[in-house]
């Protein structure tokens, strides 16, 4: 028995690949399939089935390139519909993996689909669980995100999901392993813990869903405090249930070098500038009008959030990152990229065209000024909890999901002096280039966020929300 988490920090998503006997199964993969076919021939094994947990929203799964690449049909759980051919398995339905079998255990309340498969060894004892998003380490799967009007509602979900767990779950060998779909950061859960596999006696002394002591507290538990989903949610779980187009597809299309002048050319029809360069590189100089998101953190996850996906885009990318950039755009489904600048950066700057910078100062810098500018303002991107648990007493806050809505930053004015950060400093250039974008320029980005600006001396931390006026 062979078995590998195939993790993905920017999306902290996992795939599993699972071996016997020169037969492999994939559970949960990725839409960028190379890898879990070169693991597969690396170990002269063939891969038998390809194993879905459910309709994913957080990303496109590569189900459909990687059944039409190696023959192997995908499995889904009951309660499945799809536009697309699949093998929908029954509740308790069994297969077989070299001297390994795989149960299907139907577990909805994530979504209806939901469904876990049991992997039992060579003599038939259970070892361990792949879980999808019912289960994680430390929380459980939201049950926000497959509501269908008022036929059923984010609590009909949540009692289905502890029906689930106390049937399907609870009941396993404390010894089971857990092996979820997605780790720390994942907006799949409300707050999934730190570690990426668990078992199932661990889940039941600390995971504080699996410790509600009925279902109406296990409902207003689980149901409490989601924030909302990001907004390409029901735009992946709709490409998963439909399909797309393949990656090498997407590849033939996007993966185009484009000198500095038909890049001007392009840029003057209604494109978005994705720049995915570090955030340290962007601030120095960028192709005026671009979107900084780098490659360098939850890249995946923020382009999803707040890019268009039916915008063409072009890319600035380091040289060598151009295929890297598209792919990790590919996996959420933002596949209409036009085109990459050739040479990046330098090459535009060589040209003599025009460079936008964003100003970075440092956190005593803001503290210095802050006593003394009436038109001072500090903007706070982080998310409302993290504002919530504690922020400088001037601050504002708009977070950085919520820069996309023109609506959200009507009250910044042009006499304001806008200081941005977040955390650390990752979301804060992403925000501060959309506001770059939407013609507001009077700015400066805060070096070291949140963080450093809690250590400075005489700093006021507050956990009342501030407003602007």
């Amino acid at each position: 028995m062979f078995i590998e988490q195939l993790y993905t920090g920017c999306l902290s998503e996992a795939a599993y690949y699972v071996e016997s006997n020169g037969e492999a199964a994939i559970i949960d993969p990725l839409r960028d399939i190379e890898e879990y076919i070169t693991l597969a021939n690396e170990r002269k094994a063939k891969i038998k089935y390809i194993f879905e947990t459910h309709f994913h929203a957080d990303f496109v799964s590569g189900h459909l390139d990687l059944s039409r690449a190696t023959d192997a049909p995908i499995i889904y759980g009951p309660e499945t519909v799809t536009s697309f051919p699949v093998h929908i398995a029954k509740d308790h339905e069994q297969f077989k993996i070299g001297d390994l079998t795989i149960e299907v255990l139907h577990t909805p309340g994530h979504t209806l689909e939901s469904t876990c498969y049991l992997l039992k060894d060579s003599t038939g004892k259970d070892y361990c669980l792949f879980t999808g998003d019912t289960l994680f380490v430390g929380d459980v799967g939201r049950p926000d995100l497959a509501q269908k009007g008022n036929e059923i509602t984010t609590e009909d979900l949540a009692g289905m999901l502890y029906d689930s767990l106390q049937s399907k779950i609870v009941p396993l060998a404390d010894n089971v392993i857990v092996y979820p779909a997605h780790g720390p950061g994942s907006s799949c859960g409300k707050n999934i813990g730190p570690d990426t596999s668990s078992t199932i006696g661990e889940e039941k002394q600390f995971n504080y869903a699996l410790k509600a002591s009925d279902k109406v507290s296990f409902i207003k538990t689980v149901t409490d405090g989601i924030p909302p989903p990001p907004q390409y949610f029901p735009i992946n779980a709709r490409i998963n249930k439909e399909g797309y187009d393949s990656l090498d597809e997407v590849l033939a299309t996007s993966l185009r070098a484009l000198k500095v002048e038909e890049f001007k050319e392009m840029m003057n029809q209604d494109m978005v500038i994705l720049d995915t360069r570090n955030s340290e590189e962007f601030m120095q100089g960028f192709v005026p009008g671009s979107v900084s998101i780098g490659l360098d953190g939850r890249f995946a996850e923020w382009a999803g959030s707040l890019l268009s996906f039916d915008s063409p885009m072009l890319l600035v990318t380091d040289p060598g990152k151009e295929k890297e950039s598209i792919i990790r755009l590919a996996r959420v489904g933002l596949d209409k990229v036009q085109g990459f600048l050739d040479g990046g950066y330098e090459a535009w700057k060589r040209s003599g065209e025009e460079s936008d910078i964003i100003i970075n100062v440092e956190a005593d810098e803001l503290m210095m000024d802050l006593p003394f500018d009436e038109n001072l303002v500090v903007v706070d991107v982080r998310k409302p909890n993290e504002f919530a648990e504690g922020h400088l007493k001037e601050a504002i806050n708009i977070p950085l999901s919520d820069m996309i809505d023109p609506g959200n930053l009507a009250n910044i004015e042009d006499h304001h002096n806008l200081y941005v950060h977040c955390a650390g400093g990752y979301r804060s250039v992403i925000a501060s280039s959309l506001l770059k974008r939407q013609g507001i320029h009077n700015l400066r980005n805060v070096s070291g966020g949140f963080n450093k600006i809690r250590e400075q001396e005489k700093v006021e931390i507050v956990k009342e929300k501030s407003v602007l006026n």
